[in-house]
């Protein structure tokens, strides 16, 4: 059995400290009750003395808790810090204060002022202070990643001894390199007296986007706890994200001699759940929760991943309660990535037929992004209406503007294969194109209705048009068509509404 690895869920109080991600105490007890439903082994629920607001979510996560996880506030080495979070504290079946101070040169020199003993005199008294409140404290050396190797030693040992529960070492800055922080840890496990009785924590930054790497060579050399956040939210760029590691050690549990007890299929709710509370979303591509992390454009990783899953996808969609695979149809896919979303759509093709519709497909993908379903569906209809018609439109060229005449060109050809090149004027670009048609064509009606919509989001999208045109005898015919090119769809429906008007007046002829 590997090494359990605790979780330490810092999101409502490190990943607030993100600009624009602050929340409320009613917010926080949303995520909170996420975070128990993952089964998140530590709740930091935020730094009682800094505001009334931080005070009560501490109070209230507390009692939402129960004994499902440890409940932790933050405090300076400062005994009023402590007493503030220790009361605040008292709602929790399982309280942790969580105390400390900064360990490198710069902040012993210049934020601190003083020196290495003092540190020294200053960890001991508050983890004692602490451990009048609570059973477990957790020490914390801000800064241990650019600190002196020999005085983080001394520092760690006496708030072990001290009565320290757990040990808190940050590379607050996210400046080492993995292989170098994770010799820190092993160099901690080797030298500090009474090590192997606590918990050994790490809280790494992502400032070179390292953070998870950090965090993982740490547990690789001993460390058995992670403080993380929902998303890498955090100070300046982040915190190791929580469905990172989570993920990496599920995927690699036996090289890491590491698991969690977290129920990964709450991974993309929570991600959800705190981008929709902060405003902040994550980026497309973010690793297991990004929109785009089991999506595949390009064809051949298409092909693959429609022929095995894991051609492309290491993990699961379902592991992490994503909704599953999604195949992006673009200019990029291939044969088998349209042939496969067409069928669950209803629509099978032999191959030569096929083909067309995937030329089809091509030439719009080239013009949209990406082509969605509803794209799809249209363009089947399109290709329906134009099998079925008498004539058709090749090609239209208009040209307008202002001071121009609206000038339209039509290739029109008929159901013997004969093509007509026409040409008009009208009072605007829709206007010319009809009047062109009307050249090409002997049979037309009167314009009664004219609709678009677009059939899908975005300005690429494809524009559908419905006519309805009155013929001689008072009939109305509804035609539609469907393009990037709003004016071609407009002419589509034009002509597919005379279609419709000359077959039933041939059906009434019996021809």
């Amino acid at each position: 059995m590997s090494r359990k690895i605790a979780i330490f869920d810092t999101t409502l109080r490190d990943g607030e400290q993100s600009p624009g991600a602050s929340m409320n105490t009613e917010e926080k007890l949303v995520i909170a009750r996420q975070l128990v439903r993952m089964n998140v082994d530590v709740i930091e629920a935020g730094f009682p003395i800094s505001s009334p607001g931080d005070y009560r979510s501490v109070q209230e996560i507390g009692k939402i808790a129960g004994d499902r996880c440890t409940v932790c506030g933050l405090t300076r080495a400062v005994d009023k810090d402590i007493e503030v979070a220790a009361e605040a504290l008292k709602t929790a079946q399982r309280p942790r204060i969580h105390t400390g101070l900064g360990v490198s040169p710069s902040h012993l020199r210049d934020k601190l002022h003083m020196t290495e003993d003092e540190a020294i005199e200053r960890a001991i008294h508050a983890v004692k202070h602490a451990r009048k409140f609570v059973d477990d404290v957790e020490f914390y050396a801000e800064d241990a990643g650019r600190s002196d190797q020999e005085f983080l030693v001394r520092i760690i040992e006496a708030a072990i001894k001290a009565g320290a529960t757990v040990v808190n070492i940050p590379d607050t800055t996210g400046y080492n390199l993995p292989w170098e922080f994770g010799a820190r840890i092993r160099d901690l496990r080797e030298r500090v007296a009474g090590i192997e009785d606590v918990t050994i924590s790490v809280h790494t930054h992502n400032d070179l986007g390292m953070a998870t790497a950090l965090a993982l060579e740490a547990v690789r050399n001993g460390a058995t706890q992670i403080e993380c956040t929902i998303n890498g939210l955090g100070e300046r760029a982040g915190n190791t994200a929580l469905e990172e590691v989570v993920m990496a050690m599920r995927m690699h549990e036996q090289d890491l001699d590491a698991h969690t007890d977290i129920v990964t299929t709450e991974l993309t709710r929570a991600s959800k759940l705190v981008s929709s509370i902060t405003g902040i979303n994550v980026q497309p591509n973010k690793s297991i929760v990004g929109a785009n992390a089991f999506a595949h454009s390009s064809g051949i990783h298409q092909d693959g991943v429609l022929k095995a899953r894991d051609t492309y996808e290491i993990i699961d969609p379902k592991d992490v309660g994503a909704a599953g695979s999604e195949i992006i149809l673009s200019a990029r896919s291939g044969h088998a990535a349209l042939r496969h979303r067409l069928a669950e759509l209803g629509y099978t093709f032999g191959d030569e037929e096929f083909e067309s519709i995937y030329q089809r497909f091509l030439e719009i993908a080239d013009q949209k992004k990406e082509v969605f379903d509803e794209d799809l569906e249209s363009m089947i209809q399109e290709r329906q209406r134009e099998v079925k018609a008498i004539y058709t439109l090749d090609a239209l060229q208009v040209s307008c503007g202002d001071p121009l005449i609206p000038t339209a060109t039509a290739t029109i050809t008929d159901e013997d294969g004969a093509t007509r090149v026409v040409c008009s004027t009208g009072t605007g670009p829709v206007d010319a194109a009809y009047k062109a048609v009307d050249k090409a064509i002997s049979a037309h009606g009167e314009l009664t209705e004219f609709n678009v919509k677009a059939i899908t989001r975005g300005i690429d999208a494809i524009g559908e048009v419905t006519v309805r045109i009155t013929a001689e005898d008072g009939k109305i015919y509804t035609g539609r068509g469907a393009d990037t090119d709003i004016i071609v769809s407009s002419a589509k429906a034009y002509i597919n509404a005379i279609n419709r008007m000359i077959q039933t007046n041939r059906s009434k002829a019996g021809k």
